[in-house]
C-alpha cells in the first residue's frame, strides 16, 4: 500500500513536471488546439500498461533465489533508491504520454485577421484543338522556365506557350479570382473561379492535346461555359479571356450568343488570337537521324469572329504572333480592368506539438539516465 502510494506521488510529481513548460508557454491554445491526427491519441491506452511494467511488473520479471528464511534481512538498512526505484517507471510513462500527445498534433486556429483587398473575377478560356500544335517562336526566358520539357531539337509549340503564359500569370496574382475552361470538340472546367493558385498551376501544367477531343474547335460553347461560372460572381469586374487559334466550327451555341450571354451577367470577353496567319508550322514527328520533322499546315483562323466578340461585350481583341505578345496581351487585359474591393480573410494554423515533444523528450532521457547512474537494479 505504501509503495502504491508513493508510485501514484511519483505521477503526479512526473505530470506537473512534463506539463510546466506546454502550460506556461501554450496553456489556453493546448487546451482549445484542433487535433489534426485524433486516431493517434489511441495510443494514450499504452500508458497505464507501461507504467506497470516499469513498476510492480518489473519485480516480477527479476530472477528470483529459493532462500529457507530471509529473517536475516529483515533488520538490513533501507536506503533512499529502494523508496525511489518506481521514479524512473513514473518519468517512463508520463514522457510517452507527452509523445503521443505531439504526434496527435495540435493545431491553435489563429484568429483570422481582416483586410480590404482588391480582385477580379476572370475565366481564362484555353483552345485545346489540334492546330495549338503549331510551332511558336520567341519565347522569353522567364517563360521558358514554366514550359514543359522538349526532346532536343523540339521546338515550342502554341500550347506550350499558352500554358506558360497561363502559368506565369496566375503566379502574379494574389487576389484574383481565377477559373479556367478548356475546349475543343467540347468544352469542360477546368477549375471554377478560385483564390488557390497552387491548384490552377498544377492543373494547368498537366495540359495535353490529348486530353479532350481536338478535332474541332467549339468556341461558343466554351464561352458559354466561362460565363455560367461568373453569373453568380459579384466582382465590379467579371472578364473572360479566350486564346485561340481557330475558328468555330463545333458545338450547340454560337459565339455570338455566348457573347450575349457574357453581357447579361456583366462579364466582358477579351480574345487574344495566337499566331498571326492561316498557315503555320507542325511537327511530323523524327527523321532516320532522329532530328524533328516540320511541315507546313493551313489552320483558318476567323479573326472577324474574335473581334466581333469582344466588341459585343465592351472588351478587346489581340494578335499574338509570339509568345511574347501572349504574355503581353494578358497582362494588357488587367490593365483596363477595374479592381473590386472586398474584405478578405486570412486565417492560419500554429504548430503546438514541439511543446509536448520537448518535455517528452526530456522525461525520457531522465528515465534513461537515473536508471543508468543512481537507481540500477541487480540482479
Amino acid at each position: 500500500m505504501k509503495r502504491l502510494s508513493l508510485l501514484i506521488a511519483f505521477l503526479i510529481a512526473a505530470v506537473l513536471l512534463g506539463a510546466a513548460y506546454p502550460a506556461f508557454a501554450r496553456g489556453p491554445e493546448l487546451l482549445h488546439a484542433q487535433w489534426q491526427y485524433p486516431w493517434l491519441l489511441l495510443g494514450l491506452a499504452l500508458v497505464p500498461p507501461l507504467l506497470w511494467r516499469g513498476s510492480i511488473g518489473e519485480d516480477a520479471r527479476r530472477p528470483r533465489l529459493l532462500l529457507g528464511t530471509v529473517a536475516g534481512f529483515s533488520g538490513g538498512p533501507v536506503g533512499l533508491r529502494v523508496w525511489l526505484r518506481d521514479v524512473p517507471a513514473a518519468l517512463r510513462a508520463v514522457g510517452f504520454a507527452l509523445l503521443v500527445l505531439s504526434l496527435g498534433r495540435p493545431l491553435n486556429a489563429v484568429v483570422p485577421q481582416s483586410a480590404e483587398e482588391e480582385g477580379i473575377d476572370l475565366v481564362l478560356v484555353l483552345d485545346l484543338s489540334g492546330s495549338m500544335r503549331a510551332v511558336i517562336e520567341n519565347f522569353p526566358e522567364d517563360l521558358a522556365r514554366l514550359a514543359p520539357e522538349r526532346e532536343r531539337g523540339v521546338r515550342a509549340t502554341r500550347l506550350d506557350a499558352a500554358k506558360a503564359t497561363i502559368r506565369d500569370f496566375v503566379s502574379r496574382r494574389k487576389t484574383d479570382r481565377i477559373g479556367v475552361v478548356v475546349f475543343g470538340k467540347s468544352a469542360y472546367v477546368l477549375s471554377p473561379p478560385t483564390l488557390d493558385y497552387h491548384l490552377l498551376d498544377s492543373l494547368v501544367s498537366r495540359l495535353r492535346l490529348d486530353l479532350i477531343d481536338a478535332s474541332r474547335t467549339a468556341i461558343g460553347d466554351a464561352l458559354g461555359v466561362a460565363t455560367a461560372r461568373l453569373r453568380r460572381s459579384q466582382a465590379k469586374s467579371k472578364a473572360v479571356i479566350l486564346l485561340t487559334d481557330g475558328d468555330n466550327n463545333a458545338g450547340e451555341l454560337s459565339p455570338e450568343y455566348a457573347a450575349h450571354l457574357a453581357t447579361v451577367v456583366g462579364a466582358r470577353i477579351y480574345t487574344v488570337q495566337i499566331g498571326a496567319g492561316d498557315q503555320a508550322e507542325v511537327q511530323d514527328g523524327f527523321d532516320l537521324f532522329g532530328q524533328p520533322r516540320y511541315s507546313t499546315r493551313f489552320f483558318p483562323v476567323n479573326a472577324q469572329l474574335l473581334q466581333t466578340i469582344s466588341k459585343a461585350t465592351g472588351g478587346e481583341s489581340y494578335v499574338a504572333s509570339d509568345a511574347k505578345g501572349l504574355q503581353a496581351s494578358l497582362h494588357d487585359v488587367l490593365d483596363r480592368l477595374e479592381k473590386t474591393k472586398f474584405e478578405g480573410h486570412v486565417a492560419t494554423f500554429e504548430d503546438l506539438y514541439r511543446y509536448l515533444l520537448l518535455p517528452g523528450v526530456l522525461l525520457l532521457a531522465l528515465d534513461a539516465a537515473l536508471r543508468a547512474l543512481i537507481l540500477r537494479r541487480f540482479p
